[in-house]
C-alpha cells in the first residue's frame, strides 16, 4: 500500500499530515511512502531526513498522486491540484465538507473515497484520531498566550512595597477541549478565570481546573448526544446576553471558543456589551473563521472600539505548526491504520465500523 502527501499552501497552512516520525511509523507498518520535494522543510524536517527513513521524494503532485492509494492533507488541496486525484483512491484529512461543498460534491461524483476526521464520532475508539480535541488543545493555549501578549497590564496578582497588582480576570466562552485548555493556561499563568457554556456537563471540569462556571438561571443541558453544543432558544439567549453584560463589565480578557459544527458561530457579545467593556480588555475569537463569538470580529485583523481590542485569526495553528504537525499526522497515523487490513494487506471500507462509517463523506 502506498501513502502519499503534497505540500500545502503555506500561504494558509504550515502544517504538514506526516512528519519523519510517523513516516517511519507507517514504513515499519509495511507501507510505502512519497512525499513532495521540500514537504517539511519550512518545519525543519529536510528532504534528507526523509529520504534517509526509506521515504521516495518527488517534484511533480500529478506523479506522486498517480502513486498513490491513500492520500493524506491537512486540508482539502485546490480545484487544480485535485484534477490529478483518480477514481477510487482515497483522500484523509480536514477536509471541511460544509465551507468545500462543491468540490466535495464534484470528487464524489469522481468516485474518489473522501475521510474527513472532523466528522468523528465522539467515542472512546476514536479519541486517538480525534484531530478536533488535538488541535483545540493547541488553539486553547495559544490563544491565552496571544491575548496576554497583547494586554498591557501584568497577569498574576504582585505585591510589592509601592503597592499590590491585581491579577488579571478572564472570562472563556465556551468550555470545549480548547476552551478547557484556555482554562488550565490562564489559571496557571495567575488569571482569575471564569467560564460559561450551554452545557451543563462542563460546571465540574471548568471547576476542577480552578475556574469559576458561570450558570445561566433556568439553563437546561443543550449539548447534542455526540458531546458538541446545540443552538440554544430564544429565552436562554436573553439570559445569557444578561449575565454576559454584566460580567464583561469586570473582565480583562475574554477567549470566545463557542462553535457549533456545521454551522455558522453563535455571536455571543453583542456590540451593546463590547460599548460597556472596560477600555484596554482584549476579546480573542477562536471562532473568526466561522463568523466569530463577537459582532464585530474579522478575520486575521484587530478591530478595535472604546480600547477593546477584537482579535481572530485564520489559522492559529499556524504560529504552533510543528506541534500541531506532530499530533494532527499521530492522528492520521491511527486513521490509516483503522482503514488498513493487516492481514489481507488491505484497505478495507467496513461501515459497520462507526468510526469509518461517519467520517466517509457520500
Amino acid at each position: 500500500m502506498r501513502i502519499v502527501s503534497i505540500s500545502e499552501d503555506k500561504n494558509i497552512e504550515k502544517r504538514i499530515s506526516i512528519t519523519p516520525e510517523i513516516a517511519k511509523k507507517f514504513l515499519a507498518s509495511g507501507f510505502e511512502i512519497t512525499l513532495q520535494e521540500n514537504y517539511g522543510e519550512h518545519l525543519g524536517f529536510k528532504d534528507n531526513i526523509y529520504k534517509d527513513l526509506g521515504v521516495k521524494i518527488l517534484q511533480d503532485e500529478k506523479l506522486i498522486f498517480d502513486g498513490g492509494d491513500i492520500i493524506t492533507q491537512v486540508g482539502l488541496p485546490s480545484q487544480e491540484k485535485l484534477s490529478h486525484i483518480k477514481e477510487n483512491q482515497i483522500l484523509v484529512g480536514s477536509l471541511n465538507p460544509y465551507a468545500n461543498n462543491n468540490l466535495i460534491k464534484d470528487l464524489l461524483k469522481r468516485k474518489i473515497n473522501l475521510f474527513s476526521l472532523e466528522l468523528l464520532p465522539r467515542i472512546t475508539r476514536a479519541q486517538s484520531m480525534d484531530i478536533l480535541s488535538s488541535q483545540a488543545n493547541l488553539a486553547g493555549y495559544k490563544a491565552v498566550i496571544e491575548s496576554f501578549a497583547n494586554f498591557e497590564k501584568a497577569i498574576p496578582m504582585m505585591m510589592t512595597a509601592a503597592g499590590t497588582v491585581p491579577a488579571a480576570k478572564v472570562l472563556v466562552v465556551g468550555a470545549g477541549v480548547a476552551g478547557l485548555q484556555a482554562i488550565a493556561t490562564a489559571k496557571r499563568m495567575g488569571a482569575i478565570v471564569f467560564a460559561t457554556d450551554v452545557r451543563m456537563a462542563s460546571k465540574e471540569q471548568v471547576e476542577s481546573l480552578g475556574g469559576k462556571f458561570l450558570v445561566v438561571e433556568g439553563s437546561e443541558n443543550m449539548e447534542t448526544e455526540g458531546g458538541y453544543a446545540k443552538e440554544t432558544s430564544e429565552d436562554f439567549k436573553k439570559k445569557q446576553e444578561k449575565l454576559l453584560e454584566e460580567t464583561l463589565k469586570k473582565i480583562d480578557i475574554v477567549i470566545c471558543t463557542a462553535l457549533i459544527p456545521g454551522k455558522k458561530a453563535p455571536v455571543i457579545i453583542h456590540d451593546k456589551m463590547i460599548d460597556k467593556m472596560q477600555s484596554g480588555t482584549i476579546i480573542y475569537d477562536l471562532a473568526a473563521v466561522q463568523g466569530g463569538n463577537t459582532a464585530l470580529t474579522k478575520v486575521d485583523e484587530i478591530i478595535e472600539k472604546n480600547g477593546v481590542k477584537i482579535m481572530g485569526e485564520r489559522n492559529i495553528l499556524n504560529k504552533l505548526p510543528v506541534s500541531a504537525s506532530s499530533l494532527f499526522a499521530k492522528n492520521i497515523f491511527n486513521f490509516v491504520m483503522n482503514l488498513y487490513d493487516d492481514k489481507d494487506k488491505k484497505i478495507n471500507i467496513n461501515l459497520k465500523d462507526e468510526i469509518i462509517e461517519k467520517t466517509l463523506i457520500k
